[in-house]
């Protein structure tokens, strides 16, 4: 017997509470764009400038105990990873330690630069720092804007992508939808304060990889639709659709949540960051690609083919009923 974590045939209307959702994402928008601006990202170590210690040591590198070490320095952001190569030794242990900016200032001072070698090396007196690398303000500026480019030509680039496979309106409600779980990510990081970095920014073009991935499928079976129904209401199609799609759509969001549950729970705090990002991504772009995409495409009208207009299928948004 085959596991179904939903009924094979289902008839949910996704439009009955369309005002309220769609209102709803349009606020939390809103309210992530002002949390962004007053309270700001708690950038990381990568947009804020600081600098990076490279050790080595004959004995494995254990990263709980540098942290522990470094705790009472109060360093502030201080992210540790070890460095795995190949072409090293069994007795060659590489650590990667990356202390942010202090007071301002473009990089760490020798004096505290001393201080954490102390420290570690009460953990580890064979302990060798063999190299310390300071990144300045201007350097993290440029990641900092090329980041946000990275962004930003990605949801362009998708734009132009669903506009020559399906028509300007599935592009437009795409790239809103997209929008919506960028922004509340940002919103997310603003509001609790977590480490805004790189690996943030590479769980962010995740988010926008998975979500729109989703809103394809339900795209494709729209279209499929609409020429299959011709007579069938722009709403009735779309809500087909989105039911016709729900199995596939509740099966890969849960199998991807469990696994990301797990590395939330036991990644550590190296990759908490990313994980819950990710984690919430998949959330809100399930949501944004069910009551967000399909509403704007609603909301624009369609046509029944893909060979001329459907001069009936105008701005049906304000005249079907909740």
């Amino acid at each position: 017997m085959r596991l179904r974590l939903v009924p094979q045939e289902t008839n949910i209307d996704f439009f009955k509470a369309r005002k309220i959702t769609f209102g709803a994402s349009m606020i939390l928008m809103v309210l992530s764009l002002v949390a962004w601006f007053a309270m700001g990202l708690n950038f990381g170590i990568d947009f804020r400038g600081g600098t990076t210690l490279r050790t080595e040591s004959v004995n494995a590198v254990d990263v709980g105990a540098y942290r522990d070490a470094m705790q009472p320095l109060q360093l502030g952001d201080v992210a540790i990873s070890e460095v795995f190569d190949p072409t090293f030794a069994d007795d060659e242990n590489v650590a990667m330690i990356r202390i942010q900016a202090q007071d301002e200032q473009e990089s760490v001072t020798a004096e505290t630069v001393a201080q954490v070698e102390a420290a570690l090396q009460g953990v580890d007196p064979d302990i060798r720092f063999t190299s310390v690398e300071s990144v300045g303000p201007k350097v993290s500026g440029e990641l900092i804007q090329t980041a946000f480019l990275a962004v930003g030509l990605s949801l362009a680039a998708i734009m132009i992508y669903i506009w020559l496979r399906f028509e300007w309106q599935f592009s437009l409600g795409a790239v809103v939808a997209l929008f919506h779980d960028v922004l509340l990510t940002i919103g997310i990081f603003s509001v609790t304060q977590m480490r805004f970095d790189l690996a943030t920014i590479a769980a962010l073009l995740t988010i926008v990889g998975y979500s729109i991935n989703d809103t394809v499928v339900i795209f494709d079976r729209v279209r499929e639709n609409l020429i299959k129904y011709k007579k069938l209401p722009l709403q009735d199609v779309m809500n087909l659709s989105v039911n016709e799609t729900l199995s596939r759509t509740v099966m890969t969001s849960g199998t991807t949540l469990i696994a990301l549950i797990a590395l939330l729970v036991l990644g550590g705090d190296v990759i908490r960051g990313f994980v819950f990002a990710i984690t919430w991504g998949v959330v809100v772009g399930t949501y944004s690609s069910v009551y967000v995409a399909k509403n704007i495409v609603l909301m624009l009208g369609t046509k029944r083919d893909w060979s001329k207009p459907d001069k009936t299928e105008g701005n049906q948004f304000a005249n079907i009923d909740s």
